[in-house]
């Protein structure tokens, strides 16, 4: 059961509606004074929570720096801005913890900035895994949306303009040190948002459940691994997440204001990451950062179109976690082989439903495309040594013109 294990999260997670104001209360009993806030301008200009925030602080003595320039997919220039706003405020040494409010860009960009400003340089000197020089500036994430899972993460991307390329830096410390999560604050999501972060969500905690075992799975000499294959603790949290997401995602999509429905897929995305950010990812992310490449289709989008043919593609070797996945998802009692293919056509049954296109070509891409979609994805290493299919090439092709021409193997058998 403890074979390998190696897990790491936030020391502290707040959950519950309304939760956000408990914790101005808990920074003020860890001593912090002065908060930079990091967040976009939808939030300082369209939303109550930056300025109720800020309030909230301001009451328990700590003071408040905020830098709205928070941008999707945030670029290495963003991070500059930030530190420049930063130091012409005259903050450079005051700012003792770092706040991001919003989706996993903005939880990105916050990571990135608890490095920098605290030791100097640009975001491409630590690229890489376990190349901080120590530990950063305390970050408290506040995610508005229920999908990302970077406030449990060890990971911050941001994009080089210079390369056209993502800066990635893994680190465990890099992980929040406080994570709240908050469903009140996904209550006004848009159906697209709510559909495409639900289904990050679910693809995280499906993906994870199905990767490599931690017995087997390459660390590369790692001692402090930011990921390190499943194990009996994830696939409890992947299992908890998968019921949930199944449970309430398409009512939360229909009905965003039901609040049964948002603390449930809220609960989802923070078991589901928590299974993720210690067992790793695998082709689904994989093959979804090559189509976004080429689309510059939204991230949880590009996951959820897919995480089906994944699955299928698993049939063989995951026959018995699929089925569980079916169980998990309300699928009634089958054979363990029926019940597989009934959790890969079930899922692609919900993307379906949350208005996702369930094909390559529901996203323009054609058929002239789909080399260059398997090589990029491929050429993700870190990810593609992680599927449980080794080597992963044919597998790849497989799944790539599956998705293409709308062809799941589960379903023709099921016929």
């Amino acid at each position: 059961m403890l074979d390998k294990l190696f897990w790491a999260a936030p020391p502290r997670i707040l959950g519950g509606w309304g939760s956000r104001r408990e914790l101005a209360p808990l920074l003020r009993q860890q001593g912090y004074r002065a908060a930079l806030i990091v967040t976009d301008r939808f939030f300082t200009g369209k939303s109550p929570f930056v300025e109720e925030l800020r309030q909230s602080l301001d009451q328990n003595g700590i003071d408040s720096l905020v830098f709205d320039g928070g941008i999707p997919d945030p670029t290495v220039d963003v991070c500059r801005q930030a530190e420049e706003s930063v130091r012409t405020s005259g903050w450079s040494s005051r700012v003792d913890h770092v706040i991001s409010l919003g989706g996993g860009s903005n939880m990105d960009l916050a990571k990135m900035l608890s490095l920098t400003l605290k030791y100097g340089g640009r975001p491409q000197d630590y690229v890489g895994e376990g190349r901080i020089p120590g530990q950063p500036l305390p970050h408290i994430a506040v995610p508005t949306t229920a999908g990302t899972g970077s406030e449990i993460t060890a990971g911050a991307i941001l994009v080089d303009p210079d390369s056209a390329t993502k800066v990635a830096v893994l680190a465990n410390d890099l992980r929040p040190r406080v994570a709240v999560i908050d469903p009140e604050l996904t209550e006004t999501c848009p159906p697209k948002v709510t559909a495409e972060a639900g289904m990050d969500a679910l693809t995280h905690a499906i993906e994870s459940y199905l990767t490599q075992d931690a017995t087997a799975f390459d660390r590369e000499g790692a001692v402090d691994p930011a990921y390190s294959g499943r194990n009996a603790l994830t696939r409890q949290f992947a299992e908890s997440a998968i019921g949930l997401c199944f449970s309430h995602l398409q009512t939360a999509f229909e009905a965003g204001r039901d609040r049964n429905a948002r603390e449930g897929m809220a609960a989802g995305s923070l078991y589901a990451a928590l299974s993720y950010a210690s067992a790793g990812l695998n082709a689904v992310h994989g093959l979804a950062y090559a189509l976004a490449g080429l689309t510059h289709a939204s991230h949880g989008s590009t996951n959820a179109v897919y995480l089906p043919y994944v699955m299928d593609s698993l049939l063989a070797v995951r026959e018995q976690d699929l089925a569980t996945i079916a169980r998990l998802a309300g699928e009634p009692d089958a054979a363990p082989s029926t019940l597989a293919r009934r959790a890969v056509v079930r899922t692609r049954d919900l993307v379906a439903a949350v208005d996702i296109p369930t094909t390559l070509r529901g996203f323009g891409v054609g058929e002239e495309h789909l080399d260059e979609l398997v090589d990029n994805g491929l050429g993700v290493v870190r990810l593609t040594k992680a599927f449980p299919i080794q080597p992963a090439d044919a597998a790849y092709r497989e799944i790539v013109h599956n998705a293409f021409h709308g062809r799941l193997n589960a379903e023709t058998q099921l016929a």
